[in-house]
């Protein structure tokens, strides 16, 4: 402990008076608008003031510094304490305090990157640690710097497995400059948390994890600004044992409150109560400075060096040429990283690893956490970020990639061996379900290519898009389709096959594509046309071009999707075309759950293979002609 200076008693002072304005603030605040979560408020204000006003070192009027310490608020509902800590640093006004959660409030009812102070969205409760693992692991192994990371947890979170996953990986990789500070204040929303105030088992809990964990008096300056202090040669866990609604007597320790505001009648009591525990004192408290030492960063405008080196014919399969693709892209951009879920050798983010080592991070079997992590990373737009896994396995992580667009992070996510097409392995690993989800959110690029060419150019676009990028990418070997100096755009599809005589247009992706290339060679011997459309990305979908060709093939049109009816190509391609008058469309896709057996079998069975579509376009040629 010889680094640890004892703070002076003006200094305790001090930052107990900041942390009863806090709970003025937050009290004030919450009654005034009528929402928010005043007792977890107020069993934090002591820790958020020693952080804020001790410990912690940034420059309270840039936010965004690189070189700035940062702070996760995982357990979110305690907005408001967090909004006050800035209003007492003066960085936002008491009137902006005094309005928040309305519409034309900055300052919502979880925390946002709204303001400058937010890095992500929380309120999700489970997920901040992960992110803060992010954050760590890119200070410590990617910017070399001395930043450190806080990460302030609610004790009714600590039920959530995402925590743990996060803890794991601190543990795993010594994330020594990260500190998690637990809330122990006993109550969850409608019932005590399982452990209550037995805060030694907590202590166990952590240490199994590998943390230096410290038990504190929650509500005692003095106790966490020694804990906080302690020499660190792992991550770091505060436990603190605190009172929920601390400060507001009928609400102390008492269950019925979470969520709920005081009257006013009420707040104006408690305010006086706690304004009296102010005591005067000389001292005004401001954080330190940070050290400067965070290497400039930019992450725009990274491209490929080369164009893509296949030859028409050649046979790759997609998931491979994404493994390449990233390997190439990171050769010439230092801030290009990548991680994985113990799959990189089904994935072939392997290639990446084995080239650029100390920019692969392996999170093992955590798709949730390593979500968080790819969004820690990619904060403060500090990396392009990669995280790959199998596709049907980012559906456990749904809420983190929600939260990461709340988050309006950048991150890009690589699904392989989607569909049908892994086959004997069953259904328990076909993603049918994955388009349904990315289309459902709202920031994100949906990225399905073909063929190797239009994977390696998913991956650079997708290196310069904003917002969630997914690309979807298959096990078996397909033909290159396409040459290597293709032109691709986001929201740009590809017509692959037509001609003048084209009675049906057929919109395929990825396996799908090449068997509507397939069955397009089948009809021709039957002197029947059709035409063939690669979507290439799905969301956005090119309406255009799509409305534009079936047009041009009389208004027919037939989607074929290695997926799910429901949420897949087929709705999307519905939507873009469902104001057009004289319109025929058929989708095929996976109507049911499948079963294992080969890919060609199971493409057949299931009514998307080559032969299915050439029988839906004979019938509907077969109506066609019938109508007249």
């Amino acid at each position: 402990m010889e680094d640890y200076h004892k703070p002076d008693q003006q200094t305790v002072q001090a930052l107990r008076n900041i942390a009863n304005r806090l709970r003025i603030n937050s009290i004030k605040a919450t009654t005034a608008v009528g929402n928010g979560h005043p007792t977890s408020c107020c069993s934090v204000a002591e820790i958020m003031s020693v952080l804020f006003f001790h410990t912690m070192k940034y420059r309270p009027d840039d936010p965004k510094n690189p070189n700035n310490d940062r702070f996760i608020l995982s357990k979110g509902h305690a907005a408001p304490v967090l909004y006050s800590v800035w209003v007492e640093i003066g960085f936002l006004k008491e009137s902006e305090l005094m309005s928040m959660c309305q519409v034309d409030s900055t300052l919502e009812g979880h925390p946002t990157p709204k303001q400058q102070f937010v890095d992500v969205a929380t309120g999700s409760l489970g997920q901040g640690l992960g992110v803060a693992c992010g954050m760590a692991y890119t200070a410590k192994y990617f910017d070399k710097s001395s930043y450190r990371v806080f990460c302030l947890l609610g004790d009714g979170e600590m039920s959530e497995g995402a925590v743990w996953e996060a803890m794991a990986f601190a543990s795993y990789y010594q994330l020594d400059n990260l500190l998690a500070i637990l809330d122990i204040n006993r109550l969850g929303q409608s019932d005590p948390a399982p452990l209550q105030h037995h805060v030694e088992k907590y202590q166990r809990r952590c240490e199994a994890f590998g943390w230096h964990a410290i038990i504190v008096d929650g509500h005692s300056v003095e106790e966490l600004c020694k804990a906080i202090s302690q020499p660190r040669h792992q991550p770091t866990a505060i436990i603190a044992k605190t009172i929920k609604g601390k400060g507001i007597p009928a609400a102390e320790d008492k269950m019925g409150w979470h969520g709920k505001v005081l009257s006013k009648d009420m707040a104006e009591s408690v305010m006086r109560d706690l304004q009296s525990r102010i005591l005067n004192s000389n001292k005004r408290m401001y954080p330190a400075s940070p050290i400067e030492d965070t290497p400039p960063v930019s992450l725009r405008n990274i491209r490929m060096p080369s164009a893509p080196n296949y030859k028409p014919g050649e046979k790759i399969a997609t998931c491979k040429a994404y493994g390449m693709a990233v390997a190439k892209l990171g050769r010439y951009n230092e801030r290009v990283v990548a991680m994985d879920v113990d799959t990189k050798n089904f994935t072939y983010s392997e290639i990446f690893k084995n080239e650029h080592p100390n920019r692969f991070i392996e999170c093992y079997s955590a798709e949730q956490n390593m979500v968080s992590v790819a969004t820690g990373c990619a904060a403060r737009e500090r990396n392009i970020v990669f995280a790959s896994g199998l596709a049907t396995f980012f559906t456990r992580a749904y809420d983190q990639l929600r939260m990461a667009a709340i988050s309006d992070s950048n991150i890009n996510l690589c699904g392989s061996h989607c569909g049908l097409s892994v086959g004997e392995d069953g259904p328990a690993h076909m993603a049918l379900e994955d388009m349904a989800i990315f289309r459902a959110i709202p920031t994100a690029t949906i990225f399905y290519p073909s063929d190797a060419v239009s994977t390696e150019k998913s991956v650079e676009l997708a290196a310069n898009t904003k917002g969630v990028c997914y690309i979807r990418t298959t096990r078996p070997e397909t033909a290159i389709i396409y040459n290597s100096n293709e032109d691709f755009h986001v929201g740009q599809a590809k017509v692959v096959c037509q001609s003048k005589e084209d009675q049906v247009t057929v919109i395929g992706a990825g396996m799908t594509l090449h068997e509507a290339l397939a069955a397009a060679e089948q009809l021709k011997k039957e002197r029947i046309y059709i035409r063939v459309i690669d979507p290439f990305t799905i969301k956005p979908l090119d309406s255009k071009t799509i409305i534009d060709h079936v047009r041009a093939t009389k208004g027919r049109v037939i989607t074929v999707e290695d997926h799910y009816y429901e949420g897949g190509l087929g709705e999307a391609v519905c939507s873009a075309i469902v104001n057009e008058p004289g319109f025929t469309f058929q989708r095929l896709a996976v109507a049911h759950i499948p079963r294992s057996g080969k890919m060609s079998d199971l493409l057949k069975i299931y009514g998307i293979d080559r032969d299915s579509i050439t029988q839906v376009v004979r019938k509907m040629l077969s109506s066609s002609a019938n109508a007249k």
